[in-house]
């Protein structure tokens, strides 16, 4: 869908290496603001997971014979995609228009455009995924779920961050890190269940080095976690399915039991989330971790997480035709070709900034910060770039989020370059969006919490279980 053709769409804030960038969040409301002028019908969107909770997005579509009709299936579905990794499902509702709800189940079927979406989120629920077609007043209402998580402070702990390029412990003794360290690995790429389980349990080990015992163990880590089983996680790709399932699946269990301490493991977007409430001390917050990739968790008003996906670096955020394609998932313009070192990276070769041959992504993020406190105008560039689409994604995020502070962290983030790159997403909240720049606090955690933060957060994550003196 070629929206500039369709739309009067004219960002005041460009990103300045990526002039074509299509923000969503001015295609959605200029796609609501013509549809209500021209003449628009209901249109309601849910999602169910496998618990039975159900997440409704109600919006417009452009009604019958109006000129912006055949716009509606390609706008109903980058909200279905959004939706899907946002809140997750394995079924889709579609009340409204007969043929959007077809275009839906057409796009998401087997051999379909959105067949991997599909595919992964039956996996993840372990249901098979479908699209039910109907009126908008047949869509169930909405029936969510929210589960206090963490803040257990008391006690020796340890807590790890288990990233692509680094994983992070940290000891903590009643809330208060003793030591924190970061040890390079490359998860991604290896076979052995082994190197994994050996990796965490070093870690671990280290951390423990500094405490007087071992009360609990919390950890975060990119992926989908239930009752610390992994389901799916970009860390272990490299594992061939049978040694996952062995080895990899329950690792955390076997981690906790053989410490002979409680063990909990969650997603890092939701940890990234707690420590931002607990640093606050208000809710909601919605954290955003840009590293190898994007990881994204929310803490609800009540500080509960939500039982929602959050894995936003797989929903789209700009429009555009020839957006950047995920390698992994197939699709165009989701949030990790801007908000992870993938797109620092990819924006600093498009304005020219060359690299040492062969050097992997973490390098080339070290080179650009280098040249960014170097003063280099390129690395500037790079993270006002990133700062631009920021501050249009977060106006997005909006649409789906109740939004109040916005605590984004994680290695792109670090030196000078976090700074611009949040200046700049507040230019454009402001300019663009004055509404939400009223109601977001958009901040970063001081240095020494970004790079170790989460691993401190997870420390909290398990509940101790103490026997009374007596029992």
């Amino acid at each position: 869908m070629n929206w500039n053709r369709l739309l009067d769409l004219r960002p005041l804030h460009p990103p300045p290496l990526d002039a074509r960038f299509l923000p969503a969040s001015l295609v959605c409301r200029q796609f609501r603001a013509r549809a209500l002028r021209e003449g628009a019908v209901p249109l309601r969107l849910a999602v169910e997971r496998a618990d039975g909770s159900i997440s409704v997005f109600d919006t417009l579509a452009a009604a019958p014979g109006t000129p912006l009709e055949p716009a509606n299936p390609a706008y109903a579905e980058r909200l279905v995609k959004f939706l899907l990794w946002q809140r997750g499902g394995w079924r889709v509702w579609v009340g409204g228009p007969r043929d959007i709800g077809e275009h839906i189940r057409r796009e998401y079927a087997p051999g379909g455009a959105r067949a991997f979406d599909a595919e992964f989120m039956g996996g993840v629920y372990e249901r098979p995924f479908c699209v039910e077609v109907t009126e908008p007043g047949s869509v169930p209402p909405p029936r969510e779920t929210a589960t206090p998580i963490g803040r257990h402070l008391e006690g020796c702990r340890v807590g790890f961050d288990l990233g692509a390029s680094d994983r992070k412990a940290s000891a903590v003794i009643d809330g208060v890190a003793v030591f924190s360290e970061e040890t390079a690995w490359d998860p991604r790429h290896q076979s052995d269940p082994r190197y994994h389980y050996e990796g965490v349990m070093d870690s671990i080990r280290r951390a423990v080095a500094h405490l007087p015992r071992l009360d609990a163990v919390g950890g975060s880590a990119a992926g989908i976690y239930i009752q610390n089983r992994v389901r799916v996680a970009s860390l272990f790709r490299g594992v061939p399915e049978e040694a996952f399932e062995a080895h990899i699946a329950d690792m955390f269990i076997r981690i906790g039991r053989e410490l002979g301490v409680p063990l909990e493991v969650a997603n890092d977007g939701d940890v990234t989330a707690l420590a931002g409430s607990m640093s606050l001390g208000d809710n909601p917050v919605l954290g955003i971790a840009m590293g190898s990739s994007q990881a994204a968790g929310y803490v609800d008003a009540t500080g509960c997480i939500t039982g929602w996906l959050n894995e936003l670096a797989f929903a789209p955020v700009d429009y555009a035709e020839g957006a950047p394609v995920d390698e992994w998932s197939g699709d165009a313009g989701c949030g990790v070709q801007y908000f992870s070192q993938v797109g620092a990276v990819r924006l600093a070769q498009a304005g020219g900034m060359a690299f040492e041959p062969g050097t992997g992504l973490p390098e080339r993020l070290v080179a650009l910060q280098d040249r960014m406190r170097a003063g280099d105008p390129l690395a500037e560039q790079v993270y006002a770039s990133l700062g631009c689409c920021l501050g249009y994604g977060l106006a997005h995020y909006a649409d789906f989020y109740d939004l109040k502070h916005v605590l984004v962290l994680g290695r792109v983030t670090t030196g000078p370059g976090g700074e611009v790159m949040i200046e700049r997403a507040r230019q454009v909240l402001e300019a663009e969006f004055p509404d939400i720049a009223a109601r977001i606090r958009l901040a970063l955690p001081d240095e020494k919490s970004r790079r170790v933060g989460q691993a401190i957060a997870a420390a909290s994550l398990p509940a101790i279980r103490r026997t009374l003196e007596g029992d």
